[in-house]
């Protein structure tokens, strides 16, 4: 993973052809050998199944394969036919993880998380099926039914908290962000739901926003005068153009687990998530670090200044009802334990 790490950096680095700036990007499929590879072909074949999957999601990154990718093309066809009924058989289910101010503890706002409860394989997650609803389109149907349930959940949890402005957060696939109506089906989701746009953020990944800069700057710029927050998912993990990055009209930067989670352990992570800390703060953008697990990760970002974070030091996935009880409960997150044992 670190070495596909230094080979994605060095193709990131932009050229100049005939005047304009140009980039490079790199999906990298990895597989380790195991007992049951006996030969090469089956290694290669599992890495490629890995790279096909790093292409589903977006690109300019790479996936270790796990045995979950490799559903041959039988059972593909059929997770394709159960999720096209997934949304009218109401087997989708949001989970929302506590997003937290790192200073006082206090619960400022959530993530959605989806989930699919399949009636025969159980809870999937979005590894499993995402890059199917990509490949056939019906990400765009399973977005806007996460949408509006995010929304729907953010209204019921703001209530509980009057004056508090608790942010809903709610990642968009490439294909949503393409879709021409995109602000317009945001907004008329607000307006069912009575959700304020300022605590609305939607978190896009560097590779959706760098596959067509000036349509993505312009996207952008739409969601913005709709007053909804913009937030750059996984930073570091894609393309990482300083030069863009600036340009574009983004409200938060979140600091990808893979580099929280090195935390304490690979001596290059520390000035890394300081650098992007001081780098997105210096911006006049909000900073979101993902993926906390421990103390000692935490009083690192709290000594480089990073605003805000999210992970299972604090609370994992939640279920709506969870979450209601947290936000009515006003505790700060040192003391979400006896909410969270409750069930």
């Amino acid at each position: 993973m670190q070495t596909a790490q230094r080979v994605m950096q060095a193709l990131r680095r932009p050229f100049s052809v005939a005047g304009q700036e140009m980039f490079v990007s790199a999906s990298i499929g990895i597989a380790v050998n195991g007992p049951e590879d006996r030969s090469t072909t089956e290694l290669l074949r599992k890495a490629d199944v890995a790279l096909y999957r790093a292409k589903a999601e977006g690109r300019a990154r790479y996936v270790v394969f796990a045995p979950e990718l490799d559903a041959d093309p039988a059972e593909r066809f059929d997770l394709d036919n159960a999720l096209r009924r997934a949304v009218e058989r109401r087997e989708l289910q949001l989970l929302y993880q506590p997003v937290v101010d790192l200073e006082t503890g206090a619960l400022v706002g959530m993530e959605a998380l989806l989930r699919w409860n399949h009636p025969h394989r159980g809870v999937l997650s979005p590894a499993t099926f995402i890059s199917i609803a990509e490949e056939t389109g019906e990400i765009v149907r399973i977005g806007q039914w996460v949408l509006e349930e995010a929304c729907r959940e953010a209204a019921r949890a703001q209530g509980l908290r009057p004056g508090s402005r608790l942010t809903v957060s709610v990642n968009v696939s490439a294909a949503e962000f393409r879709q021409p109506d995109l602000t317009g089906r945001i907004r008329r989701v607000l307006e069912a739901t009575g959700v304020d746009p300022g605590t609305l953020q939607l978190e896009l990944t560097e590779s959706v926003l760098m596959h067509d800069v000036p349509a993505a700057l312009e996207v952008l710029q739409e969601l913005r005068r709709l007053g909804v927050r913009l937030a750059l998912d996984d930073f570091g993990t894609g393309y990482s153009s300083l030069s863009y990055l600036q340009r574009l009209p983004i409200d938060t930067l979140k600091v990808d687990q893979a580099f929280v989670g090195r935390l304490g352990v690979d001596a290059s992570s520390g000035p890394l998530v300081r650098a992007i800390v001081e780098m997105g703060t210096a911006l006049g953008m909000e900073v979101v670090a993902e993926g906390i697990e421990t103390e000692w990760q935490l009083g690192y970002l709290r000594e480089v200044g990073c605003a805000r974070g999210q992970g299972h030091y604090f609370a994992g996935p939640l279920t709506a009802e969870q979450f209601r009880r947290l936000a009515a409960s006003r505790r700060p997150a040192m003391a979400w334990g006896p909410l969270l044992a409750a069930g």
